[in-house]
């Protein structure tokens, strides 16, 4: 099969523990580029909380955010296409969240709001000031978070992080019975909440064919829930060494640690 396009996850995946990328696969992601392999980053994340590591990678093509919600040109600064959540739901998710006094973050237009600053916010903040001020995650705080629903700007999703599993498992359950929404597990202790029927294989596939290609000339590394869609559609499906068994199960491929340089070795020596 001739494979051209390198589609990767972030955390968990091309980032370690410490949300940085090895030097080995800097090194790996250019080879693959200069060999024609197109390269893009499909993740949960805003688009400005990718903007450092698509620089460090001088990449070239489109980003995936927020599980396949929009995609986004750096060049242009522009959203490419997009489906966000429509602000009925929102608002419903928003009620949801002060029944269960769960905060959570609302990804919308540029930035990332928030009522109260949980762990999760404060993490995202310090590992943001390690870079210059132009390539930082946008977050702001706001008194209520309808408040961006009433702004106009396009809502990709919400991100939950919290301690209690058991309740926030119980809160995706109730709320995709009462909105149009998909929650997914994108981290060990987070839930996204998107448009029910989006997903970074549906935005992926939709970019590849508008390139005239087809996802089995993709290669695709993941590690959790929030990756399966483009794990399972693309021609060689690649779960990380940490993903959970029913990841791992669903992938041609299982590869070592995001710790370790796992990505690099797989484009070395199955790729180049």
């Amino acid at each position: 099969m001739d494979y051209r396009v390198i589609a990767v996850d972030l955390d968990g995946t091309l980032l370690n523990g410490k949300k940085q990328i090895l030097p080995e696969s800097i090194n790996a992601i250019a080879r693959a580029k200069a060999a024609g392999y197109h390269v893009l980053i499909v993740t949960g994340r805003h688009h400005s909380a990718i903007h450092p590591i698509y620089q460090a990678l001088q990449l070239t093509d489109p980003a995936i955010c927020c599980n396949g919600t929009y995609s986004y040109n750096y060049s242009a600064r522009e959203v490419i296409s997009s489906d966000p959540l429509p602000a009925h739901d929102t608002e419903i998710v928003i009620d949801a969240l002060r029944q269960a006094k769960i905060h959570g973050l609302l990804y919308a237009g540029e930035a990332m709001y928030y009522e109260q600053p949980t762990p999760h916010v404060t993490r995202m903040q310090a590992w943001a000031e390690q870079y210059p001020s132009e390539l930082r995650p946008v977050f702001r705080q706001v008194d209520d978070l309808r408040s961006v629903v009433n702004s106009g700007e396009p809502l990709w999703k919400f991100a939950l992080a919290h301690a209690d599993l058991t309740q926030l498992h119980t809160f995706a359950e109730r709320v995709e019975k009462v909105a149009q929404v998909v929650c997914e597990w994108s981290w060990k202790d987070q839930i996204d909440i998107a448009k029910r029927g989006n997903s970074k294989g549906k935005r992926l596939a939709e970019w590849v064919n508008a390139q005239r290609l087809s996802m089995e000339q993709v290669v695709a590394f993941g590690d959790n829930n929030n990756d399966l869609s483009m794990l399972e559609l693309a021609g060689i499906g690649v779960a990380m060494g940490e993903a959970k068994q029913e990841i791992k199960e669903r992938c041609q491929y299982v590869i070592g640690s995001n710790e370790l340089p796992s990505i690099a070795e797989f484009i070395e020596t199955k790729l180049l």
